[in-house]
Parts: C-alpha cells; sequence; structure tokens
C-alpha cells in the first residue's frame, strides 16, 4: 500500500532537524513533564488537601486517563484543521487549567483538573508526532525521532528535581505556576518557528461518520496494530520499573535517596545513548531491521534480568546491570515502530499518532500495576518486564511478516526513505 498523501518535504535536510528537534521534543515531553514536576509534591498534597494518599495519586493516574482520550480527539482534530490550532487551543488551555490547580481547594476539584489538563496537554504530543510524519518518512522520521528522544528523555529525568526545588522554596502549589509558565514559552516557541505543516489539500473532512470509519479502519489494519501497540508495550516496561524501582533499590538493596536518583539518572541516559545509537544507525539499515533485532535482543536482555534476579548474581551491581541493558535495548524500538505504523496513514497523521500516543497509556496503565499486585519486590518487576518484552515480540511477529524469511524486505524501504513497502 503505498501511501495517497507523501510529505509535501520530500527533500530531506538533515541540517534543518535540530530546531524541529529542540521544539518537537519540549512539545512530546509536556505530558510526562506535567506528571513528573507533581510527583515530588504528593506528600504535600495529602497534608495540605487532608486526604488520603490513594486520593492524591489519583491525580496523576486521573492525568494518564485524561491524556489517553484527549489524543484520541484531538488527533482527528488535527487531520481536520491543521495541526497549529489543535495545538495552540490545547496548550492554552493546560495553562489556564495549571493557575486553576493551584488555587484548588480540594483533593476533588484537583483531581478533575488533572484529568481535564491530561486531556488538553495531549495536544503536545499527538501533534508533535503528526508534524514529523507530515514532514518525513521512513529512515528520515527514524532519525528524527531518536533524536527526539534526547529530549524526550532527559525532560523527565529532570523534572522531579525542578518540581521537588520549586515545592520546597515556595509549596506544591507553585509548581503548577511553573507548568503554566513552561506552557506559555511553549505557545510562544511554536508561534514563532513552527509553521503550519498540513495543507488545506490535504486535511480531512473532519464528520463524525469520517473520523470513526478513519478509526476502524485502523483498527482492521493489523500491521498498524501490531506495530502501534509496541510503544505502549515499551512504555509499560518502562513504568513497571518507574513505579518498582524505588522500593527494590531503596528496601530490597539498601540504596539511600541520593544513591537511588543516581542508579534512576544512569538508567535513563540508557535510554537516551541507545535512542542516538538508532539515530545512526537508520543511515544504514531500515527501521523495520533495528526494530526486530532490538525486540529479541531486550527480550534476551529481561532474561537475564531476571536470572540475575532470582540468583542474587553481582548484588546490586547485576540489578543496574541487568536493567541498563533491558532499558538500552529500549530506546532503539519506539522511534521504529511508530515509523513504521505511521508510513501509510500520512493523509491521517494526527489519527494514527493518536491510536499510538492512546495505546501507550492505556497499555502501560494496565501493566505497570501488576508490579504492586505481584509484591512490588525485584521479581515482580523483572516479571512485569518481561511480559511486555515478550508481547512486543508475539506482536510483530503475528501481526507483520518482519520475522518471516524475507518478510522484512517488504518494510525495508532500502533505496528511498519516503517508502516503506508495499504492506508495511
Amino acid at each position: 500500500m503505498t501511501d495517497p498523501c507523501p510529505p509535501h518535504d520530500t527533500v530531506q535536510r538533515p541540517h534543518r532537524s535540530f530546531k524541529y528537534v529542540l521544539m518537537l521534543g519540549a512539545l512530546a515531553a509536556l505530558p510526562a513533564v506535567t506528571t513528573d514536576m507533581y510527583l515530588p509534591s504528593l506528600p504535600a498534597v495529602v497534608d495540605d488537601l487532608e486526604t488520603s494518599q490513594a486520593a492524591a495519586q489519583l491525580t496523576l493516574s486521573g492525568t494518564l486517563l485524561g491524556g489517553g482520550i484527549g489524543q484520541l480527539v484531538i488527533g482527528p482534530f488535527s487531520d481536520r484543521f491543521g495541526r497549529r490550532l489543535p495545538l495552540f487551543i490545547g496548550i492554552a488551555l493546560h495553562v489556564a487549567i495549571s493557575l486553576l490547580c493551584s488555587v484548588t481547594p480540594n483533593i476533588e476539584t484537583l483531581t478533575v483538573l488533572r484529568v481535564l489538563q491530561g486531556f488538553f496537554n495531549a495536544a503536545a504530543a499527538v501533534v508533535a508526532l503528526a508534524v514529523i510524519r507530515d514532514r518525513f518518512t521512513g529512515s528520515a522520521a527514524a532519525r528524527l525521532l531518536s533524536r527526539l528522544m534526547l529530549v524526550v528523555g532527559v525532560a523527565p529525568l529532570f523534572a522531579p528535581t525542578v518540581g521537588q526545588a520549586v515545592a520546597g522554596f515556595w509549596n506544591w502549589r507553585a509548581v503548577f505556576y511553573a507548568l503554566a509558565l513552561i506552557g506559555l514559552v511553549l505557545v510562544a516557541i511554536v508561534w514563532k518557528f513552527m509553521p503550519e505543516t498540513l495543507p488545506a489539500d490535504r486535511r480531512s473532512p473532519g464528520r463524525p461518520r469520517h473520523v470513526g470509519g478513519a478509526y476502524w479502519s485502523l483498527l482492521r489494519d493489523r500491521h498498524f496494530m501490531a506495530l502501534a501497540i509496541i510503544p505502549g508495550l515499551g512504555l509499560a516496561l518502562i513504568m513497571s520499573y518507574v513505579v518498582g524501582s524505588p522500593f527494590v533499590f531503596q528496601n530490597e538493596y539498601g540504596f539511600s535517596g541520593q544513591q537511588f536518583a543516581l542508579a534512576f539518572a544512569l538508567n535513563g541516559a540508557a535510554l537516551v545513548l541507545s535512542a542516538q545509537l538508532n539515530a545512526a544507525l537508520v543511515r544504514k539499515f531500515p527501521p523495520v531491521r533495528l526494530l526486530r533485532t532490538a525486540l529479541l535482543v531486550q527480550l534476551g536482555f529481561a532474561l537475564l534480568l531476571l536470572a540475575v534476579v532470582a540468583t542474587g548474581a553481582g548484588g546490586a551491581f547485576g540489578l543496574m546491570a541487568g536493567l541498563w541493558l533491558v532499558l538500552a535495548a529500549q530506546g532503539m524500538i519506539p522511534a521504529n515502530a511508530s515509523v513504521l505504523a505511521l508510513h501509510n496513514y500520512g493523509h491521517m497523521a494526527g489519527t494514527a499518532a493518536a491510536v499510538i500516543g492512546a495505546l501507550q497509556s492505556g497499555v502501560a496503565g494496565l501493566v505497570s500495576p501488576l508490579v504492586g499486585l505481584l509484591g512490588g519486590h525485584a521479581l515482580s518487576m523483572a516479571g512485569a518486564m518481561i511480559g511486555s518484552c515478550a508481547l512486543a515480540v508475539t506482536a510483530l511477529a503475528a501481526g507483520t511478516p518482519a520475522y518471516r524469511k524475507g518478510g522484512w524486505t517488504e518494510y525495508a524501504g532500502r533505496d528511498d526513505d519516503r517508502r516503506v513497502g508495499a504492506d508495511g
């Protein structure tokens, strides 16, 4: 199947991608920053609003829920009205809701506002991915998405530290002033540097029947769905690590708070560095070849992690080495999977990107709680990570010809960055 609406910027210009990396990376990171800056404030929220820990944690899951729904709504909206308008509306409402969160009188109001905040700032993530598809495909898009991981990966690493500093100097409500300021800066950057990437003649009608038909066509495309769920399973793996690691490192392995923060940063660096390696490798190898290899390698590393945890081999060093290798493989997966999934849907890139984003929120939200339900220890964390890896390999093998003899060449696009393959 050939994309009926190829990118209008068909000549790939690597020297022009730097501003896109910074700008689109900042946009794509907004939902994660909105969550992570707020994380250190949870105990203060419990005290100030006189609520329970469970109710305070609901303000986090509510943001993820709102983000998943928001992507499904905003994606088709961006296909109908272009990329800039939904982006301006979404970030402007993110700013307004952040200010309302700063003066909320009770936990119920804060929870509702956080759901709305997740809904509207989802525009930043879905539009960032759609803009890349508007202008780039194939290896060029994979390179850009890999560079994007540098910004997207680094921002959440520093967001909790910044949030802790802001809340410590003032109070937890000041974190929302900071989030509002970030939104204002992004609006100014987008206004000045991001042109409209979806011309009027390529926009969809946007009628409910058309939107429903678009989503139905995506859901019926097993190749798309197999590729689209892989970034979600990757996020589930990461979230399994994120929710389990504080207890594993500090309770089981005796790390101090500072030691845990250092370990968290080192493992975060694995994601960023491997994404940059992927950006270099896609110049020589097609994205599907890297994807199918990385998934198998990651599953092998995850099994090694399980063996290390189960036997205690290497102690804390063995745990760190195993986690670093698993997370390093992850840096080579989402960009390639997303590029392959989006390739044939340039005519409705916003809608397709929304499905990918919603699957990320939904799958990660379903899988990551399993760590706690299974006991919250190192074995349960490793088990959830292995499950995510195994499901990703299964999805690629069952839904695409990537692992069949010669099947990967259907996706290779060897000499043309704009073509992934007849069925890709």
